[in-house]
């Protein structure tokens, strides 16, 4: 792995991967490739006749996880081991789906998954990388399967907070289990329970923001503009 990630030797945290320009390149052409094919994967048919491209929809999803970036970087509360409350960085992220369906959806939040490599990666192996970044981060596209039903906003949102809640879950207890033992819990409880510390309150408030009558509007007016 030298050509894109050099491997950094810490007796304190343990061995880690860190990326190299190329690296960085790589990531960032795949993320740019999967918004593209989502464009066109998600095409919708209008009067008959199949749409291959949405230039809208390019616009629409690449601001959706430019707002969830940096309001991932906006944290109401950051955990020791990594993970955080922000300020409803995943609502940006399961609005592609709501908008665009699960095609969509799913795409863009893998892309979004990359963007979050490229920022702030933390590696120790591929599985580990797959699971905490394009696995946690592309399920926030599942709300793309309630796109076309009644509050599907809302069925789809904690789709996506579940689902990326399963794979931080999975992540914890298999590649980070080892932190359990300093309290006095196993693996698969420390990880459900610290992943849940971050992962339920943001959902929460977000939940609630989103039910009051004014934002409930603003986010329909935006779907129209989108779709």
């Amino acid at each position: 792995m030298s050509f894109f990630a050099n491997e950094i030797i810490d007796e304190e945290w343990g061995n880690y991967f860190e990326l190299t320009g190329a690296g960085y390149g790589a990531l960032i052409a795949v993320m740019v490739a999967l918004l593209l094919a989502a464009c066109f994967l998600s095409g919708r048919v209008e009067e008959g006749k199949k749409i291959r491209f949405s230039t809208k929809q390019l616009v629409f999803s690449s601001m959706a996880m430019a707002l969830a970036m940096v309001t991932s970087m906006i944290k109401v509360i950051d955990m020791p081991m990594g993970g955080s409350v922000t300020l409803f960085s995943m609502f940006f992220i399961c609005l592609v789906g709501y908008w665009y369906g699960l095609k969509g959806g799913l795409m863009t939040a893998v892309a979004y998954g990359f963007l979050q490599l490229i920022v702030d990666p933390y590696i120790i192996s591929i599985p580990q990388m797959l699971t905490d970044y394009m696995f946690a981060f592309g399920a926030l596209g599942l709300s793309g399967i309630f796109s076309k039903s009644k509050y599907g906003l809302f069925k789809g949102y904690v789709a996506g907070v579940l689902g990326r809640y399963f794979f931080t879950f999975l992540s914890g207890m298999i590649f980070f289990g080892s932190y359990a033992s300093s309290y006095n819990m196993t693996a698969p409880v420390y990880s459900f329970l610290y992943n849940g510390a971050y992962i339920v309150p943001e959902a929460l408030l977000t939940l609630i923001l989103a039910a009051l009558p004014p934002v409930r509007k603003g986010l329909d007016r935006v779907k129209k503009m989108a779709v």
